[in-house]
């Protein structure tokens, strides 16, 4: 178990500032440096004192709950002013769309949170085979309780991302109406990355756009997946590359579904909690390296804080950048590389933060290789995903030529240029670039698929 006092003592995250003077490059490029003088404590913020965007108007009336001290969960504290047991609110700021994070223990037992959010009196629950059996009745029976005029319907999809086609989605659709569900309908994804990048796109599509809640149940989705509105399936081509934008109601994350969740996909998750650190907080990245033992042994207040960490970098990034034309992809370190990964071994082989991690070795080593980072981060970054029991390699039957067929289609690719995300300068710094010498990019590839 980790010890309090290994958490940090900062009550909110170091943030970054973008400004097109500063941050547009030759090439495209994109970087995050840290904003000056903006390090200490923020003022505390209350249920009556909101945060306020633009013109002094108020976000959506929820409490927000930045970054704190460790322990950032406690289950035996007293419940808060609404009567429930979330302990954290993260607030997604985009304005009349904004929209909570709950974050918290035993939350599928709290019915007012998810009723609050659910239009009309129909309910489709879209999960899969593996998360119905353990979720899916629990879930149904908050949604109902107390309102009996409350209607649901379900979904089971088969498990895993070779199911994350066209074909699977039909099943949802065919659902839906089947069921006759109109547009006062609300769409309820129940389950990991794939259920609720399908759902949300269903929801996107189905009679132009219904309403729709996010419940993650794995941690790469409560730290990653499930917040910011990216939806979509995949192509034999690509990966991610039919989708949409379309943000949920909100998203609630009940940190007890990670009791079920197995070791290999616990790691995976790992993975994109290791990106926020390299890319945007290096304090956070230095908990990691303290508290890896604490995460893979499961403790629940180290998970609680990595879950709530990540998803303030996360929704700060989002409400910066919603539709990924700058800063948002920075997000994606490692993901050009893993996606490629997913793509050229077969979608399902590697859990997607197993490619991830691979990928981010790699655009790691091509970062040192164009002299922006040196070999200390390097160092660190191999350690930590070896401690995280995590690939620092992809697998050996990837081939440059396979690398190169799925990164000539990426989402990231604009006018026949390939732009990635690389590590530059100190640690917690990147750029989202295609100014860089195709040398080293090269070279990184040839390294790898020579191995």
């Amino acid at each position: 178990m980790a010890a309090a006092s290994s958490f940090p003592s900062t009550s909110r995250l170091s943030p970054k500032i973008l400004t097109s003077a500063s941050l547009r490059r030759p090439g495209g490029s994109v970087s995050f440096r840290r904003r000056p003088g903006n390090c200490g404590a923020s003022p505390s913020v209350t249920s009556s004192s909101l945060l306020r965007s633009g013109g002094g108007r108020a976000r959506r009336e929820l409490r927000v709950v930045l970054a704190s001290s460790a322990p950032v969960m406690d289950t035996e504290s007293p419940e808060n002013e609404t009567g429930s047991r979330v302990s954290t609110v993260v607030d997604v700021d985009l304005g009349d769309r904004s929209y909570p994070i709950y974050i918290g223990s035993g939350l599928l037992e709290e019915p007012q949170l998810l009723q609050r959010h659910v239009h009309g009196k129909r309910v489709l629950v879209v999960t899969n085979t593996t998360v119905a059996p353990l979720y899916l009745e629990k879930v149904t029976k908050a949604l109902t309780n107390g309102n009996p005029n409350i209607s649901v319907e379900s979904v089971i999809l088969p498990d895993g991302e070779k199911y994350k086609d066209m074909n699977t989605l039909m099943k949802v659709f065919d659902k839906a109406i089947e069921s006759r569900l109109d547009r006062r309908c609300t769409f309820v994804a129940l389950g990991g990355g794939v259920i609720g990048d399908m759902c949300g796109l269903a929801a996107a599509a189905f009679l132009r756009g219904v309403n729709f809640i996010q419940i993650p149940t794995t941690l790469m989705a409560q730290v990653d997946s499930s917040v910011g509105g990216k939806t979509g399936i995949n192509h034999p081509l690509g990966k991610n590359l039919i989708g949409a934008f379309y943000q949920p109601q909100c998203v609630l994350i009940d940190t007890d579904t990670l009791n079920t969740l197995p070791d290999r996909e616990l790691a995976s998750g790992i993975a994109e909690v290791i990106k926020y650190g390299l890319i945007r907080d290096a304090e956070f990245f230095e908990w990691q390296e303290k508290n890896m033992h604490a995460l893979l042994a499961r403790n629940p207040t180290a998970l609680a804080y990595a879950i709530k960490r990540s998803c303030e970098n996360k929704a700060e990034v989002v409400s910066l950048d919603e539709k990924e034309s700058g800063l948002r992809a920075t997000l994606n370190l490692g993901h050009t590389f893993g996606h490629a990964i997913e793509t050229g071994i077969g979608y399902g082989q590697w859990l997607h933060g197993e490619a991830v991690a691979a990928g981010t070795v790699m655009a790691v080593d091509m970062s040192y290789r164009l002299g922006w980072i040196d070999d200390t981060i390097v160092k660190r970054v191999l350690s930590i995903l070896q401690q995280a029991k995590l690939p620092i390699a992809p697998p050996e039957e990837m081939t440059v030529e396979k690398f190169k067929a799925s990164m000539a289609v990426d989402k990231k690719v604009a006018d026949g240029l390939l732009r990635l995300i690389l590590l530059k300068g100190p640690l917690g710094n990147c750029v989202f670039t295609g100014d860089y010498d195709r040398k080293a990019l090269d070279e990184t590839l040839d390294a790898f698929c020579n191995h």
